[in-house]
């Protein structure tokens, strides 16, 4: 399914939250969607889920409008970081009731995992940890096997054991299965292996929207004598200088940098990972360009 953001906005009182987003994502895409508490995100994947309708702009899913629209939201699975389920239902009720909802539920799969995470359907929500609170969400999320699945934090409490089982079985539901997953995160270095595309948020807006793979590579940190790194970053995106002295080193962002001419000028130069680069790109006070 297609999902259109034109020029959408969001405003809570006099705090703009989101703040003309326009995005395309094309249907059967793994979508890291990043950025710092704050930023919108969560605004957004309840836009994007039909919770909750825009200041102004569209979104729209299949040409079709996401607010209210029960056609369209059953076709969305939206995986809160917490609050997703009644706390006096037991899991087996849970499992019972997003099987009614979601058209697409596949039963055999939900108890396989529910096996997976070592649950058991008599506990009550109220009696689960936050751990088993993700796995159940997860567990929702993927049985669900919805056109757009959209997870917000969805490992919270997970252990680094548990966390790999669920980056594997989103890898081979995605290829069982495939739509479109929207998956928020802060774990980003452990997570990024699985994104076609990145968005990135920052105070509301989109500031960066990408082949994931392009953003892999796309963040540099260049060190040397101080006059050498200037000359060398005239005109390039750099986010941060920092020095020491006569030597410096430039945090630059930029797909198509090169790394010979640098090197050929006798320069250090180490990528970032994506964790770095977006930890850089969302700072509150950028570098301009080096004139």
């Amino acid at each position: 399914m297609r999902i259109e953001a034109n020029h959408v906005s969001q405003l809570y009182k006099e705090k703009r939250a989101l703040d003309e987003v326009t995005f395309t994502i094309e249907p059967q895409k793994i979508i890291g969607l990043l950025g710092r508490n704050g930023a919108g995100k969560t605004t957004l994947m309840n836009q994007l889920s039909g919770q909750l309708l825009p200041t102004k702009g569209t979104i729209r899913v299949n040409g079709k409008p996401t607010f209210d629209n029960r056609e369209i939201i059953q076709s969305i699975c939206f995986i809160k970081e917490a609050g997703n389920f009644k706390p006096h239902f037991k899991i087996q009720e849970v499992l019972q009731l997003a099987s009614l909802f979601y058209p697409n539920w596949n039963q055999e799969l939900a108890e396989e995992l529910v096996k997976l995470f070592n649950l058991d359907k008599a506990m009550r929500v109220k009696a689960l940890s936050k751990g088993m609170l993700s796995s159940l969400g997860v567990i929702v999320g993927v049985s669900s096997r919805s056109p757009i699945t959209i997870f917000d934090e969805p490992y919270t409490g997970m252990d680094a054991s548990a966390r790999q089982e669920l980056y594997t079985l989103l890898i081979e539901e995605y290829d069982e299965y495939p739509r479109t997953f929207i998956l928020s995160t802060h774990l980003v270095d452990e997570i990024n292996n699985l994104f076609e595309k990145v968005m990135i948020l920052k105070e509301g807006k989109l500031i960066v929207y990408e082949e994931a793979e392009t953003l892999r590579g796309a963040g540099y940190a260049v060190s040397g004598p101080k006059d050498v790194v200037d000359h060398f970053c005239k005109g390039k995106n750099v986010m941060k200088v920092q020095g020491f002295h006569n030597t410096a080193t430039s945090i630059i962002y930029d797909p198509h940098l090169s790394t010979n001419k640098a090197a050929g000028l006798g320069l250090s130069v180490s990528h970032l990972s994506m964790q770095e680069l977006l930890v850089h790109l969302t700072e509150k006070v950028v570098k301009e360009a080096v004139q």
